[in-house]
């Protein structure tokens, strides 16, 4: 990669978001460009605008000024309660359900509050599931809700930012190999126009031919004889 891009490369992420698998993918293919991680609760964002995180993941939905944004994969939202709450029963909790049951959880005080608050049986709260895992306490369980929308992650970085550090990262996340053309690090020259093609295929050929003129052999039992000479008879 170009020695001039910075030699730290900054990823933040919001809590429920495992990255694991593409720090290790980058660790492996550019182990010259330390990777630092970084979590954020609420303020992903802000990092990233800032300029302290080169890319982040974030939950949708986001204010997306001045920022490229992929989204990248689903997350199904279940409910969280108490072991003892009567819809732990469910396999699914239909969305009816949970009528008059709902804690709102950035009143509780975020999703780790809120789940110790559903727990003591005071509700339910729902979150996506990788929330609900984060934060499971053996008090609680959840089950899916399938009425419900899912939310989204998606990975964003500022659209200021061209670096071929943040370039090669994007597509690591959206799964291209290390031999892609499409990687900065796997960039060609540039490509010959189609006259360019032509006039080099022309001249490699010229070339050849005349080579081989140059090695064609005498006629086989025939001795070059000196100019002027004519062979005695007999």
């Amino acid at each position: 990669m170009p020695t001039d891009q910075p030699r730290t490369l900054s990823v933040g992420f919001v809590p429920g978001v495992t990255p694991g698998k593409w720090v290790a993918r980058w660790r492996e293919r550019h182990p010259e460009v330390p990777l630092e991680l970084r979590q954020h609760d609420d303020d992903a964002l802000a990092a990233l605008r800032e300029g302290s995180d080169a890319v982040v993941f974030v939950r949708l939905p986001v204010d997306r000024a001045g920022l490229h944004l992929i989204p990248l994969y689903e997350e199904q939202p279940v409910a969280v309660m108490s072991r003892d709450n009567e819809l732990s029963l469910y396999d699914e909790v239909p969305l009816e359900e949970l009528e008059g049951t709902l804690l709102d959880v950035a009143e509780c005080g975020g999703p780790k509050t809120a789940v110790e608050v559903a727990a003591s049986g005071a509700g339910v709260v729902v979150l996506p599931m990788s929330l609900a895992r984060l934060h499971a306490r053996k008090d609680a369980v959840h089950r899916p809700v399938p009425g419900l929308p899912p939310t989204t992650i998606g990975i964003a970085w500022r659209m200021e930012d061209e670096s071929d550090d943040v370039e090669e990262f994007i597509g690591i996340v959206r799964g291209r190999t290390a031999q892609s053309s499409r990687q900065p690090s796997q960039r060609e020259a540039p490509r010959k126009s189609a006259s360019q093609k032509a006039a080099a295929k022309k001249a490699a050929a010229g070339g050849a031919k005349g080579q081989k003129e140059n090695r064609k052999p005498s006629p086989p039992g025939k001795a070059a004889r000196p100019s002027g000479s004519r062979g005695k008879r007999r």
